[in-house]
């Protein structure tokens, strides 16, 4: 990473995320496990809902955690089919990743509202087209994220581990937008320096 420059050294460590899944040896942070933790935490946070449902259904104990774990399959092979087709993608489009950070406001809350979603529609009763629009939103941001950042920066990283040039057949090696944030903070930074010098 050393003989990279700084913006494409920011770009492969990534943020705060990137960087923890990526502490692990790169096969075992392959974007299809990454993508099966995301859906084991989505379905820890279904056992309330189901459990409610199942309550307000009259159904056993055996009943309520049977149709969870076989919701829980669902959305791990969902989750875990997503990513690895973004791996796929990655290395057939070969394009950069992005970074996420000044979009994490757009992706993070989305769990969130699908959670909300789905306990409305099952305490209500309401269509089931509104408890499947929950769903989408609950499973929607981490294959997001393993598309558009994690997937193709892990095939990067892959690269350099086997010593191959992880820049091979890239229309651009890094995004402009990653660019100009970066020169625009550097100028932002000696704007200061002179400010405080003439103070």
């Amino acid at each position: 990473m050393d003989e990279f420059d700084d913006e494409h050294r920011i770009m492969l460590e990534g943020g705060s995320i990137s960087q923890l899944f990526l502490g692990y040896p790169l096969s075992f942070s392959h974007p299809v496990f990454i993508g099966i933790i995301y859906g084991l935490m989505i379905n820890l946070t279904l056992i309330l809902p189901n459990a409610y449902q199942g309550y307000l259904d009259s159904r056993q104990i055996n009943e309520i955690l049977t149709i969870w774990l076989n919701e829980s399959l669902v959305i791990l092979i969902i989750c875990a089919i997503l990513g690895g087709s973004s791996t796929i993608m990655s290395s057939i489009f070969k394009r950069p990743p992005i970074r996420l950070e000044k979009r994490r406001r757009y992706l993070f809350p989305l769990p969130f509202i699908g959670f909300v979603i789905i306990t409305i529609a099952i305490a209500f009763s309401t269509p089931e087209e509104i408890e499947w629009i929950g769903y989408l939103l609950i499973i929607l941001p981490g294959p997001l994220y393993i598309q558009l950042s994690y997937a193709p920066r892990w095939r990067m990283l892959d690269l350099i581990d086997r010593d191959l040039d992880p820049f091979e057949g890239m229309k651009m090696t890094i995004y402009l937008e990653n660019n100009n944030e970066e020169i625009i903070e550097k100028s932002n930074t000696e704007i200061e320096t002179v400010v405080e010098e003439l103070d």
